[in-house]
């Protein structure tokens, strides 16, 4: 097995455990700003060691552009993704936030003018009544606010990429995702309080090393070996990974229908990835 593979399933499994960081920091009685905000802050400056040591400079004429970035790809992102933790479930809000290659394929085709193949509107299609099934298992009420809530998650995340794709085009990533989450913080400090029980220090900083550091950092770098396409599939671990952790941390079941649902929505978003794959080769 390439290395490159191996670094990215890590990097997708850390990022498996972002919802499972989430419910246990708001055990101690922190709302989502603040924990959204240390996450970032010491991801920050832990990539500002890391860059200044490769040789850092500041390109003045692109901070608009990652002031935008951090706004939508940090500030909203990470926000509704884990005020949905909060609400609902690490589960449900895993499974709409991987809606986002639904999102992504419509800002493909709106910003870069990329086309929709047969292949992705039958993946898209799966990933549409994957999410039928999981916010609607047996009739149940699931909260309106948090389907809402988690599928603009989706939506942040796919603007997340397609931004992406804008900024490495000028920066190396970790670069990028300096400046992003720098922008960031500066949108979380008014929402934010400051204050955190000792006890919870030991997660915020986990939290902030795993699966925002560390994975990003692992990702980038087995992009060196790995196209992003095949990158991508391996990826779609993160789910899974998350759902597993949910089930042995918090005892979260997800019914037959979900479980259905789960896989039409994975499924689809591996199929979106697999046609990118062949679309490259043709």
């Amino acid at each position: 097995m390439k290395r490159g593979y191996l670094l990215v399933f890590l990097a997708a499994s850390m990022w498996g455990t972002l919802g499972i960081f989430a419910k246990l920091l708001y055990q101690f009685n922190l709302d989502t700003f603040t924990v959204v905000f240390y996450r970032v802050v010491i991801a920050f400056f832990l990539l500002l060691i890391y860059n200044s040591s490769k040789g850092l400079k500041i390109k003045k004429e692109r901070l608009p552009f990652y002031a935008f970035y951090g706004f939508f790809s940090i500030f909203l992102f990470y926000v509704l993704y884990f005020y949905t933790v909060r609400i609902s479930s690490v589960s449900l809000a895993v499974l709409l936030l991987y809606t986002a290659p639904i999102h992504s394929t419509i800002l493909g085709y709106l910003v870069f003018k990329e086309k929709v193949t047969p292949t992705k509107s039958i993946a898209l299609i799966m990933a549409v009544s994957g999410v039928l099934f999981v916010v609607n298992p047996n009739n149940e009420r699931i909260s309106i606010l948090a389907i809402v809530l988690g599928l603009l998650s989706g939506v942040t995340y796919a603007l997340y990429g397609v931004l992406g794709k804008m900024a490495v085009r000028n920066e190396n990533p970790e670069e990028a995702l300096l400046y992003t989450l720098g922008f960031g913080a500066l949108f979380l400090i008014p929402f934010s309080n400051f204050k955190i029980p000792l006890n919870a220090v030991p997660y915020i900083f986990a939290l902030a090393f795993f699966p925002t550091f560390l994975a990003y950092i692992l990702y980038n770098t087995a992009l060196r070996e790995v196209e992003v396409s095949k990158a991508s599939i391996i990826a779609t671990i993160e789910p899974v990974v998350a759902l597993i952790l949910a089930y042995l941390v918090f005892n979260e079941v997800l019914t037959l229908k979900q479980l259905f649902g789960a896989a039409l929505i994975i499924g689809g978003s591996m199929l979106i990835h697999l046609d990118d794959i062949i679309g490259k080769k043709n």
